[in-house]
């Protein structure tokens, strides 16, 4: 068997068969990245020796013929926002790039709970500010299936790494969009789960309302068995979910599920959506039409006010969170006296202009300056406090919606990966490609990219994923309309 294209479901079989070791695999995926990473550089850095002695624990426990769980031993990369105890932790950014992590993020501990074993950190936009991880203070990342073109943001390191065959699954964090479209991008699964279905403790936090942990994977039965494992309340974040999923998600009721109603919202299938995009968001559509799936047209009003809303909120929240990186506990700066001072500025302040000066890129630093003004005197109420009135009426629209349908079906971006450089000078263009996504990260509603269909990396086709939204708290809905049509035509 090819290591690439295992999934967690065949490496547990694999491995439990005894037709291979753990320790075998986790090195034969060094050696992968070791022939492939120099051009698509999706990691940042490496944890061998950690990921192997994992796996050697792992293949003793089964010498011994204790039973193993599910992910024991799986090969999994980690976007480089999460904490890992001991590791370095750079967000993408110049600033963190000494910060060595002093606990672990809870995802992070839920996965060594389970014996996964961790590849690596993956690149990503500075501390996830970007659509193309383009943003990375550490170099670009590039799509698997087109060197030239982009892997999407901010997740594109955790997709690339995936969709090339370097992991079986990762972790990304979806803000915005950052889990799903790079999924789309890159041509494998991405899900962004309810928003408090997964503790964000130990993750460097861009917009607190907004940020969720996700997972990236081969298949949706893969994203189901990560999501379960990593999914709970955690008394370390007041924002995690104080309830309990009483279903197995990782299981599916074909019949049942067939007897959901999918709703396709006009304000998505607009002209300005690229023709390819749409051919192949409508062969999805016709698919799931000959499963048996009932389809109905619905309206999203205030769609068309999502972006504006967001691009509001996230750098507001940006401006606050970004605030502790003031060259004091995570400083850049050993010395000041190594400092050239400005004139009549105290040492302080001149730690402050050589650490947010230097340290951050120039994406964080139009955020941090955009939200700082949106939160001052006087513009406060202007801006800030009416995006959060169109956020409640976009929640309001999916509300309603949910009265008539069960999931909705929406492309995942506009347009398939475009070329490197493509947009890095136009930043409004590059904020348009998470039209489609946005309105669910303000809603706090679960979402899921899907490939059309098998998007091999030696092919001529870009990958194209088709994006299904449920209900909050209702991932198993989702994850089934996926698995059905996934075990059906890709």
């Amino acid at each position: 068997m090819d290591i690439k294209d295992l999934t967690i479901k065949t490496f547990h079989e694999g491995l439990v068969g005894k037709k291979f070791s753990a320790t075998e695999v986790a090195e034969g995926f060094f050696g992968v990245i070791g022939e492939k990473d120099n051009d698509i550089h999706a990691y940042l850095r490496l944890t061998k020796e950690r990921a192997l002695s994992e796996a050697k624990r792992v293949d003793q426990d089964i010498a011994d013929g204790r039973e193993v769980g599910v992910l024991a031993g799986v090969p999994c990369a980690i976007k480089d926002n999460m904490l890992v105890k001991g590791e370095v932790a750079t967000a993408g950014s110049k600033i963190l790039e000494g910060y060595r992590a002093s606990y672990d993020a809870t995802v992070v501990s839920k996965l060594k709970g389970a014996h996964a074993a961790f590849l690596g950190a993956t690149n990503m936009d500075e501390f996830g500010m970007g659509s193309s991880t383009e943003n990375s203070a550490f170099g670009p990342t590039k799509n698997p299936h087109d060197l030239t073109r982009v892997p999407g943001g901010t997740s594109g390191g955790s997709a690339a790494a995936v969709a090339s065959g370097m992991a079986v699954v990762a972790l990304g964090t979806d803000t915005g969009g950052s889990v799903r479209q790079p999924a789309s991008f890159c041509g494998v699964v991405g899900l962004r789960p309810t928003y408090g279905a997964v503790s964000r403790s130990g993750v460097v936090a861009l917009a607190s309302s907004l940020d969720q942990i996700g997972p990236i994977t081969k298949t949706v039965h893969d994203a189901a068995i990560l999501f379960d494992a990593i999914r709970g309340e955690d008394d370390c974040d007041a924002t995690s979910a104080r309830r309990a999923y009483d279903d197995d998600i990782t299981t599916v009721d074909t019949d049942e599920i067939k007897k959901l109603t999918i709703g396709l919202p006009k304000e998505y299938f607009i002209d300005g959506v690229d023709s390819y995009v749409r051919r192949e968001v409508d062969t999805a559509i016709a698919r799931l039409k000959k499963l048996g799936f009932k389809f109905k047209e619905v309206s999203l009003p205030h769609t068309e006010y999502a972006l504006s809303s967001y691009y509001i909120i996230l750098p507001a929240e940006a401006s606050t969170n970004l605030a502790r990186f003031d060259g004091i506990r995570y400083a850049r700066i050993d010395n000041a006296s190594d400092m050239r001072m400005h004139a009549n500025t105290s040492v302080l302040e001149e730690i402050y202009f050589q650490q947010k000066g230097l340290g951050f890129g120039a994406e964080p630093r139009r955020r941090v300056l955009l939200g700082t003004f949106v939160l001052s005197h006087g513009y406060y109420d202007a801006y800030y406090a009416r995006a959060q009135k169109v956020r409640q009426l976009v929640r309001d629209d999916f509300e309603k919606v949910f009265d008539e349908v069960d999931v909705l079906l929406t492309p995942v971006a506009p347009t398939p990966a475009f070329k490197l450089g493509e947009y890095t000078s136009d930043p409004l263009q590059m904020y348009l490609g998470d039209v489609f996504t946005i309105p669910t990260s303000l809603a706090g509603l679960p979402g899921i990219s899907v490939p059309v269909c098998d998007y091999p990396l030696d092919g001529d086709d870009l990958p194209v994923g088709f994006q299904l939204i449920g209900k909050r708290f209702r991932e198993r809905d989702i994850l089934g309309v996926g698995r059905v049509y996934e075990e059906s035509f890709v």
